[in-house]
């Protein structure tokens, strides 16, 4: 009768063949990223998705990708065309204008407001100077180039999500 086989040890040769094939995995998933990053092009110099953005779009295909195509600095620099605004208002208004499905967090907007700021596409003014209490943002004229460009060239894909989205419904609910 054969002796029934003992179970393989997890040795440290194959602890370390596991962690290379992870890195390799994870390597590749950023190369995939960044290409991304690249084939979208036109960011106008914005940054390359960070890795809790690549994370978080690998969770979330829509809001991820809504989020790498420059959704969020088209939604700002429409809001700031109306009047100055500040950070807490501008994530108030993108949210009601998406019905809560593109939130977006202070670790986002500032972020993104001090990015807008330094490409001089918005310039920013403290409510109160002495105080530091609110800082309102109001559209340059080259921000108001910028927003033409990203309304024609965030336009497509926007498209392609709705189209993407009707198919869905209609598959499943009609």
């Amino acid at each position: 009768m054969p002796q029934p086989r003992k179970p393989r040890r997890d040795t440290s040769a194959t602890r370390r063949v596991k962690a290379t094939r992870e890195a390799v995995q994870q390597a590749a998933k950023v190369a995939e990223a960044r290409e991304a990053a690249r084939q979208i092009g036109g960011r106008g110099g914005a940054a390359e998705p960070t890795a809790a953005e690549r994370r978080r779009a690998d969770r979330d295909p829509i809001t991820g990708e809504l989020r790498k195509r420059e959704v969020l600095p088209l939604l700002v620099l429409h809001f700031m065309r109306e009047g100055p605004s500040y950070g807490n208002q501008l994530m108030e208004r993108i949210s009601k204008v998406t019905a809560g499905v593109l939130s977006v967090n202070p670790n986002t907007m500032y972020p993104l407001l001090r990015q807008l700021e330094e490409r001089g596409l918005i310039e920013g003014q403290w409510e109160h100077p002495e105080r530091r209490s609110r800082r309102y943002y109001s559209l340059t004229e080259e921000g108001q180039a910028e927003y033409y460009r990203l309304v024609r060239d965030v336009r497509p894909f926007l498209d392609a999500i709705a189209t993407s989205i009707d198919k869905i419904v209609r598959e499943v609910y009609e």
